[in-house]
């Protein structure tokens, strides 16, 4: 069996300087997978998206135990631009597009950091408009007066435009119309099967991110509560009544 993409071994991070937000994590994505990375808030999904991407520097976190590899390589000492070059890009919670820019601005803030050409970057750009018909548009649109939903779109396109191999997602979903999510799922698909881009997506909503993942791990404060094929997890019970709204629910 070919080595994983992504490898997270034992990871243990710490949010500031004495929150241990992350405990003993392990857990890995394959070239082509659709990965969730499921829980409620503050189960710790975030902060190990953040400790992948090593942008937890940034908010005075760290990782204080375990190893994190890409294609086999240690990356504790890569920086997040470092690993976004390799392949790792992250969407981060709540969107975060230049507000004042327009959509295609935004857009093209993504493929600044491989320093293409201009008939890259151009070929690049009608790639995202293809994959997102909304975004053309609006490409002239200020990206701050565009709907969650656009923002959304503007987000993830932005990523690709550094033509990732990993992707990942940090609750695509957050405050959007389930109609609206639906699209942004079904693009994330069409990526992956057509375009073979893989990803690693934390959310809440686990019934849909089980119908579109390949794999999930649940998070339960800051430990792996449960892995495994997401078609099996759906089915289990305990994974039903805690997870899926099935039974009674666990506050």
């Amino acid at each position: 069996m070919t080595q994983p993409l992504l490898q997270v071994d034992a990871i243990e991070a710490l949010y500031g300087q004495a929150i241990l937000a992350v405990r003993d994590v392990s857990l890995e994505v394959r070239q082509g997978a659709v990965v969730a990375l499921l829980g409620a808030n503050g189960a710790g999904k975030t902060t190990t998206l953040k400790a992948i991407s090593n942008l937890l520097g940034a908010e005075r976190g760290s990782l204080s135990r375990g190893t994190i590899r890409w294609k086999g390589e240690p990356t504790a000492r890569l920086g997040p631009s470092e690993l976004v070059r390799r392949g790792i890009v992250q969407v981060l919670e709540g969107r975060h597009v230049f507000p004042q820019l327009t959509v295609e601005e935004n857009l093209l803030a993504g493929g600044f950091l491989r320093r293409p050409s201009r008939r890259q970057i151009a070929a690049d750009l009608e790639q995202v408009y293809a994959w997102f018909p909304r975004l053309k548009q609006r490409r002239g649109s200020k990206a701050g007066l565009t709907s969650g939903g656009e923002q959304q779109m503007v987000a993830i396109g932005r990523a690709l435009m550094t033509r990732p191999t990993l992707v990942l997602l940090d609750e695509p979903s957050m405050g959007l119309a389930p109609i609206i999510v639906q699209e942004i799922f079904e693009i994330i698909r069409t990526l992956n099967r057509e375009d073979g881009v893989s990803f690693l997506i934390a959310e809440q909503n686990a019934n849909l991110a089980l119908r579109y993942a390949d794999h999930a791990y649940i998070l339960e404060t800051g430990r792996v509560a449960a892995a495994g094929p997401a078609a099996e997890l759906a089915a289990r019970e305990d994974v039903k009544e805690f997870y899926l709204g099935a039974g009674t629910a666990r506050h």
